[in-house]
């Protein structure tokens, strides 16, 4: 059974930083490429950072550049998110994003998503 399980969301001072984690389990991890996104209230869900599978190629959003770092961990099947002075407008649900394709067959999982607030 596929499950992703993100953690380390929470409550942050403006300027603060934050390290989400993925744990990813019931599928080949290393063969999919892994992103982060987010959606605030309101708002649509929003590509935050990708990663591919063995970690050779990283992409930022522009909104998150030079504040935001992606990484995993294939030996355990994690995904991490390290995000540095948080701003409010960074508030959001995060999810975390598995993706494959092989042989033209699309395979994607989402996690349940963990909550991140930036409030004094």
């Amino acid at each position: 059974q596929v499950h992703l399980a993100e953690s380390g969301g929470g409550l942050v001072q403006p300027g603060g930083s934050l390290r989400l984690s993925c744990a990813a389990s019931g599928f080949p991890f290393s063969s999919y490429t892994m992103s982060w996104f987010r959606q605030a209230p309101g708002k649509e869900r929003e590509l935050v950072a990708t990663i591919t599978s063995f970690g050779s190629t990283t992409i930022h959003a522009d909104s998150v550049k030079g504040r935001a770092t992606i990484s995993r961990d294939n030996a355990k099947s994690t995904v991490s998110l390290q995000m540095y002075s948080l701003k409010p407008e960074d508030t959001a649900m995060y999810y975390c994003y598995a993706r494959t394709t092989h042989f033209s067959l699309t395979r994607e999982y989402w996690g349940q998503g963990t909550q991140v607030t930036v409030s004094s």
